[in-house]
């Protein structure tokens, strides 16, 4: 199987490790940005398998950034996971509308993350 890579777009240093430490433990390639911008750009340059957004960033925030991949015809395919701490049904609703193809409400468990990652990358390889 083919190197899997995810890239965080996560504002907060230790989530990012802990994601990052997450993923590489089931051998995923971890790509991270510590904020919308970066995040973008390092999607629209790397075009990574699968990228987790954070909702509530400083600048661009997590829904901004995911408009802009869907209507970017060069990462629009790429399946989002939006991460927050915000869980209720018009949150989530909000997140799916701005493009995420799931939602993970802080805290999450380190086993659901890996489930709804390695789903989602195994349904956009078909």
């Amino acid at each position: 199987m083919p190197p899997r890579t995810v890239l965080t777009i996560e504002d907060q240093p230790d989530i990012r490790r802990l994601i990052r430490m997450t993923l590489e433990f089931k051998g995923f390639t971890v790509q991270d940005a510590g904020d919308g911008r970066e995040g973008l750009a390092l999607a629209r340059q790397g075009r990574p398998d699968l990228i987790l957004l954070d909702v509530m960033m400083p600048g661009m925030n997590g829904k901004e950034v995911s408009r802009a991949l869907a209507a970017d015809p060069a990462t629009a395919a790429i399946p989002v996971i939006m991460l927050s701490a915000l869980g209720s049904a018009s949150d989530v609703e909000a997140g799916l509308q701005a493009g995420a193809r799931a939602y993970l409400v802080k805290p999450f468990s380190p086993w659901e993350l890996l489930d709804k990652v390695a789903a989602l990358i195994d349904e956009a390889r078909v």
